[in-house]
C-alpha cells in the first residue's frame, strides 16, 4: 500500500545553511503523527515543503504517491493546511470565506459541505458573523473548516495551538480529534507535549535537521513522552 507521506533523504539549505540533512519519514493513511523539537529544528521548513510551499534542496518527497515539486498541483488538491496564522478575510462572514475557497478548489455546488465543516468545527449558529469578530480560537476552528473543506486526504498544522486559552485548546482538541477520527493522515507540529499525547498516534522528534527518534503512542505512558522527547534531544546533540 502507497503510504501518505513519503520523504527520502530529504535536504534543505538556506545559502550556507543546511535545515534539513537527509531526512527520512514516512505516515500512514489514518496515522496522527506528532513532529516535536525545539526552535530552529525545520518543522516549519519540513511543513512547507511537505504543503508544496518550499523547495526540497535535495531528496524525494511523495504524498499519495505524487512527486514534489512536479505534481505540485494534484498534491494540493489532497492537502489541508493550518498554520498558527488563520489566514482568513476577517470582513467577511465564516461562510463567504468558505464560499470563497471553495470556488478556489473548484467545488461545484458547495453549500452542503459548507454546512458540514461548519457543523463539524462548532460554528454552524455564527456562520453569518463577521470573521474580525471572533475570538482568536473560533477563527483557528474557522481555519481547520477551511482546510478539510475540498476533504483532502492529509492535514498538515503547524503550531495551531499558539495563542489560544486552555478553553480554546480544548475546543480545537475536540475539533482535531474529530478531523482525525475521519480517516485523514494528519502531521502536526507542537511545542505543548502535554496536548498532542493526547492527539497523536506517533511522536516523532526532529532535531539538528533529522527524526532523531520516533515512538508510537501504545510505546508510550502519557508520562514517558517527556522524558522520550529529553533522551531524543540529548542523544542527537552529543
Amino acid at each position: 500500500m502507497t503510504a501518505a507521506i513519503a520523504v527520502d533523504r530529504l535536504t534543505k539549505r538556506f545559502g550556507l545553511k543546511t535545515v534539513l540533512r537527509g531526512l527520512n519519514f514516512t505516515a500512514a493513511q489514518g496515522e496522527f503523527v506528532a513532529l516535536l523539537g525545539p526552535n530552529g529544528a525545520g518543522k516549519t521548513t519540513f511543513l512547507r515543503i511537505l504543503a508544496s510551499l518550499s523547495r526540497p534542496t535535495s531528496g524525494e518527497v511523495r504524498i499519495g504517491g505524487a512527486a514534489l515539486p512536479r505534481e505540485a498541483a494534484t498534491v494540493r488538491r489532497r492537502l489541508g493546511v493550518v498554520s498558527h496564522q488563520p489566514l482568513l478575510y476577517g470582513d467577511l462572514t465564516a461562510e463567504e470565506n468558505l464560499h470563497f475557497f471553495a470556488r478556489l478548489y473548484g467545488l461545484a455546488a458547495p453549500e452542503e459541505r459548507i454546512g458540514e465543516v461548519l457543523t463539524l468545527v462548532g460554528l454552524a449558529r455564527r456562520r453569518h458573523d463577521l470573521v474580525r469578530t471572533y475570538s482568536r480560537g473560533m477563527q483557528q476552528r474557522l481555519a481547520i473548516a477551511r482546510a478539510i473543506l475540498h476533504d483532502p486526504d492529509v492535514l498538515l498544522l503547524d503550531e495551531p495551538y499558539t495563542g489560544l486559552d486552555q478553553d480554546a485548546s480544548a475546543m480545537l482538541d475536540a475539533v482535531l480529534q474529530e478531523v482525525a477520527a475521519q480517516g485523514r493522515t494528519v502531521v502536526m507540529t507542537s511545542h505543548d507535549l502535554s496536548r498532542v499525547a493526547a492527539l497523536a498516534s506517533r511522536f516523532d522528534v526532529l532535531a539538528r535537521g533529522r527524526i532523531a527518534a520516533s515512538a508510537s503512542r501504545a510505546d508510550l505512558a502519557d508520562a514517558q513522552l517527556l522524558a522520550f522527547y529529553r533522551t531524543a534531544i540529548a542523544e542527537e546533540a552529543s
